[in-house]
């Protein structure tokens, strides 16, 4: 542990929880929740480690597309986890935010969220970054609009537009770049998650499935980022 060099910017994509389910030949819904479950004890981990800031990847722009019946159930546990997670933040001191576009979601669920953010706002401790109808490339969209909608008013000109003017427009403008980036399941894509943000970010892929993560690996990852030597675009 001493020998551990700790990202201080963690994000994961939390994939693999239909499988998970559909091997032990249960519902979907039963591995999303198994997922919820494995998230909590994540937060903790990294709270434990020293991780300053942990972004996770729980419902993309994408996610809309499943079958009606599973993106029900993840909204019933999206209602669910909004309130169990205000106790797990203030219990290790968590700072929660959330990130994405919540237009698309039901009143009561976009209630919830800011319930979760105000409740643990003054919370010192580690921040929490909830990605949810979230979508890098809709992130950037969206930025744009912003950016030349403030162009055309006169706030900022064509001169000012550089990477930090960006980036001060994106969702995550409070959040620190992630360091290492985490995927469960083996696949070897990014899936549309933070795409500005991951430019220099070290990747960690596991086979492991979502629910499966636990401590073990989550040091795993860090053991193997602990290896690398940073450089950022130089050699």
């Amino acid at each position: 542990m001493e020998n551990l060099v700790i990202p201080k910017s963690i994000a994961i994509i939390l994939d693999g929880n239909g499988r998970w389910a559909e091997r032990r030949n249960l519902p979907r819904a039963m591995g999303h929740k198994a997922g919820c479950e494995a998230l909590e004890k994540t937060v903790e981990d990294c709270v434990r480690l020293g991780v300053e800031c942990l972004t996770v990847y729980a419902f993309s722009t994408e996610n809309w597309k499943r079958s009606a019946v599973e993106v029900s159930a993840l909204m019933k546990l999206l209602r669910f986890y909004m309130v169990k997670l205000i106790d797990v933040a203030n219990k290790n001191n968590v700072k929660a935010v959330m990130i994405g576009d919540e237009s698309r979601f039901d009143p009561d669920i976009r209630k919830g969220i800011q319930k979760l953010v105000d409740a643990t706002s003054k919370n010192t401790g580690m921040t929490f970054a909830f990605a949810i109808n979230y979508g890098g490339r809709d992130e950037i969209k969206r930025a744009i609009e912003h950016i030349v909608d403030d162009a055309a008013a006169g706030v900022i000109s064509k001169e000012n537009i550089n990477e930090e003017l960006i980036s001060s427009y994106l969702d995550t403008k409070n959040l620190p770049d992630p360091d290492l980036l985490i995927r469960t399941s083996g696949e070897l894509r990014v899936s549309n998650f933070l795409l500005w943000q991951i430019a220099y970010s070290e990747f960690y892929i596991t086979d492991t499935l979502w629910p499966d993560f636990d401590k073990e690996e989550l040091l795993k990852a860090v053991e193997s980022y602990s290896k690398r030597q940073r450089r950022f675009g130089g050699r």
